[in-house]
């Protein structure tokens, strides 16, 4: 599984693929289409997955791993709706991420991370990646 290209980019909805940078910006491509737009650093922020953690009780957890663990246990474990009730929400966090701090992970966090799941495996990048491998 490789997030090193993708990234979220603030005030844009979804998760965008980089294309180039230049010392005022990004050019990202949209993931279903294809369309690149150009992204102000002075506009937008921009988060790259690869570099996103989860806080545990001991340290962090990188993302990846969070995913790779959803992707495991998707078949035996269904992935809530992030309009469930936050007890749902956290519930199935638990059995994905046992060690995590739930004083430090908000359910808005983990609904974040249950929609770019779901946006990422709709457009078939973990399975891309899986053959890359």
């Amino acid at each position: 599984m490789n997030l090193e290209k993708i990234i979220a980019v603030s005030g844009l909805p979804g998760l965008y693929n980089i294309v180039s940078s230049r010392n005022n910006g990004l050019l990202v491509a949209n993931m279903d289409d294809g369309k690149t737009k150009f992204c102000s650093v002075r506009k937008h922020q921009f988060t790259p997955l690869e570099t996103v953690a989860i806080y545990t009780q001991m340290d962090t957890a990188p993302l990846k791993d969070v995913f790779e663990s959803m992707l495991a246990n998707a078949k035996s474990l269904a992935i809530p709706s992030t309009k469930e009730s936050s007890g749902v929400i956290s519930d199935y966090f638990v059995q994905i991420l046992p060690d995590y701090d739930p004083d430090r992970v908000q359910i808005s966090d983990i609904k974040k991370i249950i929609k770019w799941y779901n946006f990422l495996d709709v457009r078939g990048v973990f399975n891309a990646s899986d053959e890359e491998e």
